[in-house]
């Protein structure tokens, strides 16, 4: 996953350096105010590469490491937002249409709502991953490898206790940690 994002980022500076080149050779007007338009607008597209990519490395962690991710892919979804903004501006320029003003109206709404919309997806997605996973992981044979540890009380004559035995506590701690490295396991094999 960290080099395919690499590797995008790496292309969209291959791209913008041959558009420039290009300028030398091709003298159509559209082509030149589009290379200038993305020059103009480098850093932006620079920013929201380096945002999402950051949002993905999150997304590759495991569950108390991942919660950062819709937030900065929502953030990064603003930024896409203002630039295609700007993709409207310039058609305006160019063509001589006035779709910018109309958009620029509607993105006091779509910039919230695609925020939030971003936020619960991502929100959603992990907590989908947490609860409707199954609770045994197996191997490709089939083999269990892991089973909840946390053992249920046999009889309800026992009654209800308010604390936690120190050997109840430690199996959940180890079952933490165990349920951590596996995971980040099962996610780097996974990508």
């Amino acid at each position: 996953m960290f080099a395919s994002r690499m590797i995008a980022i790496i292309c969209l500076l291959i791209v913008v350096v041959l558009v420039n080149i290009l300028t030398h050779y091709v003298s159509s007007p559209v082509f030149n105010s589009w290379v200038s338009f993305v020059n103009e607008n480098f850093w932006l597209l620079l920013l929201i590469a380096i945002i999402l990519f950051i949002g993905a490395i999150f997304s590759a962690f495991p569950f108390p490491l991942n919660l950062p991710a819709p937030i900065i892919r929502a953030i990064g979804s603003v930024f896409c937002i203002a630039f295609f903004l700007r993709v409207f501006e310039w058609v305006d320029a160019v063509a001589s249409t006035t779709l910018y003003p109309m958009f620029w109206f509607l993105s006091f709404i779509i910039v919230p709502l695609v925020f939030l919309i971003v936020l619960a997806s991502g929100y959603f997605e992990i907590m989908r991953s947490l609860w409707w996973l199954p609770r045994i992981d197996t191997t490709d044979e089939g083999k269990v490898i892991h089973e909840s540890l946390i053992q249920e009380p046999e009889t309800a004559d026992e009654g209800v206790r308010d604390t936690k035995s120190w050997e109840e506590i430690g199996a959940e701690f180890r079952l933490m940690l165990y349920d951590l490295m596996h995971r980040f396991r099962q996610e780097i094999k996974r990508k």
